[in-house]
């Protein structure tokens, strides 16, 4: 049961949302705008209401074996093995030879299952950030960066916890370029209109 969870989480984190949204319309999303899959490049190339559909889907692959895996009651070692398998389902899709997004929007999902109080001061920080700067990738990070100290702080599993450190490592990681275009003063900012 445990073991077929992990695999079930994998592949459906794995199915390409941003990249079947961008098909639908005849576009292949990987070699429009960023070349990300998420949800803020869908928005850029195809359309806003595209870009919310991806966020939410996105999410729902990690928020949903998550949950499962809680509601079955799990141990929550096995509970973050399955969380961590869906968001490497996201970044290392197998439909799309291991090639996938950044993980922000499928993290969020997985923490919104299993650490909800926590992940309501996530998105605090998250919107103040891009609020300010209007840059989603600085706020994307700024979020995954505090997650393992809002969790630690609101006393969630040591498993969860550690879980969320290795998102945010991740996360941070996968946004190597960002952090090179924040520096070089390049980085696209988000309009809200």
């Amino acid at each position: 049961m445990e073991a077929a969870l992990i695999i079930a989480a994998y592949l459906l984190g794995s199915v390409p949302t941003g990249y079947l949204f961008g098909r639908f319309v005849g576009v292949d999303i990987r070699n429009e705008g960023s070349g990300n899959l998420g949800a803020t490049n869908v928005a850029r190339v195809i359309g806003k209401r595209q870009g919310i559909l991806t966020l939410i889907a996105d999410t729902a692959k990690g928020f949903l074996p998550a949950f499962i895996a809680l509601q079955l009651e799990m141990a929550p070692s096995v509970t973050a093995l399955v969380g961590v398998a869906a968001f490497l389902g996201h970044l290392y899709p197998v439909f799309l030879r291991f090639r996938g997004g950044k993980g922000v929007a499928t993290a969020f999902g997985v923490l919104l299952a299993l650490a909800p109080l926590a992940t309501l001061v996530l998105i605090l920080i998250f919107a103040a950030v891009v609020m300010s700067s209007r840059f989603v990738s600085l706020a994307s990070m700024a979020a995954a960066a505090t997650a393992p100290i809002t969790l630690w702080g609101f006393s969630y599993s040591p498993a969860i916890v550690v879980m969320s450190g290795f998102l945010a490592l991740m996360v941070t990681l996968r946004h190597r370029n960002n952090i090179q275009r924040l520096r070089a003063g390049t980085e696209p900012k988000f309009t809200f209109s």
